[in-house]
């Protein structure tokens, strides 16, 4: 269902791959009670939807914006429009020449889609040091969001459902 949507949005294969490889490691993370699995499975399969119109830091936006004339309540284009590394401020999208909204994920759902894009290269899943080795283009700040955010959600891993 999802991969029908994400090519009917003109998603190439490889961006579907991976999306559907964020929703799998996403599933890992939802362990509690209160993480909304639907909600979780769809922004998670639908993160990259942008990625049909641009592969830029403008995917998100342009995702968000595009989830929203489809129709999806605003919880899944939030995980959409916030799943930028560990999220971006309204200043840092500024600066970006991004549109200046706030893009940190709040939500756990959010929270949990933004680190699984973290630990999902193409379709191979990486470790959270390669993570960090490959973002040595992002400032010092977003790093250490990341890490940050891993730090939140790796224990989940290690709950017994």
């Amino acid at each position: 269902m999802y991969e029908d949507i994400l090519r009917e949005e003109g998603c190439d294969p490889g961006v579907i791959a991976h999306c559907r490889a964020v929703a799998d490691r996403a599933q890992e993370y939802a362990v509690s009670p209160s993480v909304d699995r639907d909600l979780l499975r769809t922004g998670a399969f639908l993160h990259d939807i942008g990625r049909s119109e641009t592969h830029s830091l403008r995917h998100a936006e342009v995702g968000a914006d595009s989830a929203r004339s489809l129709g999806y309540a605003e919880g899944v284009v939030r995980i959409i429009q916030r799943h930028i590394g560990a999220g971006l401020t309204s200043e840092e999208c500024a600066l970006l020449g991004l549109l200046p909204r706030d893009g940190m994920p709040q939500r756990i759902e959010e929270r949990i889609v933004a680190h699984a894009d973290n630990l999902v290269k193409g379709t191979r899943r990486i470790t959270l040091e390669e993570r960090m080795d490959r973002s040595t283009d992002l400032g010092r700040k977003a790093r250490v969001r990341a890490f940050r955010l891993a730090l939140d959600l790796e224990p989940l891993l290690h709950i017994r459902k």
